[in-house]
């Protein structure tokens, strides 16, 4: 089962949720909270897979709840996505760089939010390729001079080039494609990359992919 916390102030926005999640076999629905601080102490206690979690919300908002949970090392394995009005909300950047696996607004559709559960368990993060180059292009648009990060000396040829395609929005699929490899190959590549350089999901490998200046602003389409 997956394990679900849902995170805000708005009790028909976490039962309009909870209707959709708990119809679901594979997917449980552990706990809710109304503000940042009820949803740090909840994650704490109920240990979910994923937190669905508004970014502004009273007393602690969205953004500082998700930065304590995934700077607690106890929390590692909880994924935080987080719930916004507009796709282009200002606070979204700041939200993946906070340690959130992914986005998605508060309207979309209900087998959206569901594929969107399902995948941030699999280590999908960004949820889709179209999400993910709209937050590249924002993340282009406030980058600065790359510094360089020499953890990337660990990484093989292959998995630098690998972990520069996902930095421009590529999903695993289409990865595959470019380089001639089967989707399973393409996945194992963005793993263990992933592993070796200590990224949570592949919203950090993206961040990573642009602070290392393996991939530039320059270089999207």
């Amino acid at each position: 089962m997956i394990r679900v916390l849902l995170a805000d102030d708005q009790s028909l926005v976490r039962a309009g949720f909870r209707a959709l999640l708990d119809a679901q076999s594979d997917i449980e629905v552990v706990g809710e909270a109304a503000d940042g601080e009820e949803a740090a102490r909840a994650v704490r206690s109920q240990r979910p897979d994923v937190v669905l979690m508004d970014i502004r919300m009273p007393v602690l908002d969205g953004l500082a709840a998700t930065r304590r949970i995934t700077g607690d090392p106890d929390l590692g394995e909880v994924r935080v996505v987080m719930l916004t009005t507009f796709e282009l909300d200002e606070y979204v950047f700041e939200a993946i760089r906070s340690g959130a696996s992914g986005f998605l607004v508060k309207d979309t559709e209900p087998e959206e939010l569901l594929r969107a559960v399902r995948a941030v368990v699999d280590g999908d993060a960004l949820l889709s390729p179209g999400v993910t180059r709209r937050l590249i292009a924002e993340f282009a648009a406030r980058s600065k001079e790359p510094a360089a990060v020499g953890v990337l000396a660990e990484l093989t040829e292959r998995e630098r080039e690998v972990m520069a395609l996902v930095g421009m929005g590529l999903s695993n699929d289409e990865i595959a494609r470019r380089l001639v490899v089967s989707p399973l190959t393409a996945k194992t590549h963005v793993s263990r990359t992933m592993v070796k350089l200590g990224a949570r999901d592949r919203a950090q490998l993206v961040v990573l992919a642009y602070e290392s200046g393996l991939v530039r602003p320059g270089w999207l389409g």
